[in-house]
C-alpha cells in the first residue's frame, strides 16, 4: 500500500485549495509555473515556492491515478 493511499481526497483537496492557490489573486502556483517553463526559477527560495505550491497538486494526480488504475474490485470494500 502506498502512502498516498493513506491520505484521504478531502484533506488533498483542502490543502489545494488553501497551500496550492495561496495567495489567490493571482494564484502563486501558476504564476511559479511561468517562471519554470521561462526558465526563470534560478533562486533556491523559487524552487522550495514551487515545491510547497505544486505539492498538493502532484498528490492529487497521483491519489486521482492510482484510484482509477487500481480496478473496480478493489474499491469495492
Amino acid at each position: 500500500m502506498s502512502i498516498f493511499d493513506d491520505i484521504p481526497f478531502f484533506t488533498v483537496v483542502i490543502f489545494c485549495a488553501t497551500i496550492g492557490l495561496a495567495p489567490f489573486t493571482p494564484p502563486h502556483v501558476w504564476e511559479k509555473l511561468g517562471l519554470l517553463f521561462s526558465g526563470s526559477v534560478v533562486r533556491p527560495l523559487d524552487m522550495l515556492d514551487l515545491v510547497m505550491h505544486g505539492g498538493p497538486w502532484v498528490i492529487l494526480l497521483i491519489k486521482i491515478v492510482r484510484y482509477y488504475r487500481s480496478g473496480p474490485t478493489s474499491r469495492e470494500g
